[in-house]
C-alpha cells in the first residue's frame, strides 16, 4: 500500500528523477511552457511552485532596500544548475507573480501520444499565457495586414494590366 507516500517515482532512480525534474524546471522557466507526460508535468509543478515561492519571498525581502538574498539564489541554483534560469526566475518571474498567492503554473491535459499511448500534458506559467496570447494576436493581425496589402497590390497590378491590354486592343482596332 502507498498510504502517505507523496510524489511519483517516474520509473527512475532518485538521482535520475532529481535530474529529470531539474531539467524540466529549467525548461519551464526559460520557455514559460513545455509539453511532457502528465505525470512529469504534475511532479514538475510541485517543484516549480516551491522554487517560485522561494524566489518571490526573496525578492520581497530585497525590495525593502536591502541587499540581494544570495542564500535564496544559491539554494535555487543548487537544484536548477543553470545561471540563466535562476536569473530569469528572480528578475523576471518572481516580481511578476509577487501579488499571486500561489498557483503559478497550469497543467492542461492534451490526450494520448500516438506512439506509446502516454498521457500528454502542457505545463505553463499562468501569468505568461496572457502575454503570449497578446503577442500571438499582434503577430496574427500584422500578418493579416501584410496579406491584405499584398492582395490589394496584386489587384491594382491586375487592373493596370487589363487596362493596358484594353488600350492596346483599342489602338489596334483604331489602326486596323
Amino acid at each position: 500500500m502507498r498510504h502517505r507516500k507523496s510524489g511519483r517515482k517516474l520509473g527512475r532512480t532518485a538521482s535520475h528523477r532529481k535530474a529529470t525534474l531539474s531539467a524540466l524546471s529549467v525548461s519551464l522557466i526559460q520557455h514559460k511552457k513545455i509539453r511532457t507526460t502528465e505525470a512529469k508535468a504534475k511532479e514538475t509543478r510541485r517543484v516549480v511552485e516551491r522554487l517560485i515561492t522561494r524566489a518571490k519571498r526573496a525578492v520581497q525581502r530585497e525590495g525593502d532596500g536591502k541587499a540581494k538574498d544570495v542564500h535564496a539564489r544559491r539554494e535555487v541554483f543548487s537544484f536548477l544548475r543553470d545561471r540563466e534560469a535562476v536569473t530569469t526566475l528572480f528578475n523576471e518571474i518572481a516580481p511578476k507573480v509577487a501579488q499571486r498567492p500561489g498557483g503559478y503554473t497550469r497543467v492542461v491535459k492534451l490526450g494520448q501520444r500516438y506512439g506509446d499511448g502516454a498521457h500528454l500534458a502542457l505545463i505553463e506559467l499562468v501569468d505568461y499565457n496572457a502575454a503570449n496570447l497578446e503577442k500571438a494576436t499582434a503577430k496574427a493581425t500584422a500578418k493579416a495586414r501584410k496579406k491584405e496589402k499584398e492582395k490589394t497590390k496584386k489587384e491594382s497590378e491586375k487592373k493596370e494590366k487589363t487596362e493596358a491590354v484594353k488600350e492596346e486592343k483599342a489602338q489596334a482596332s483604331a489602326a486596323g
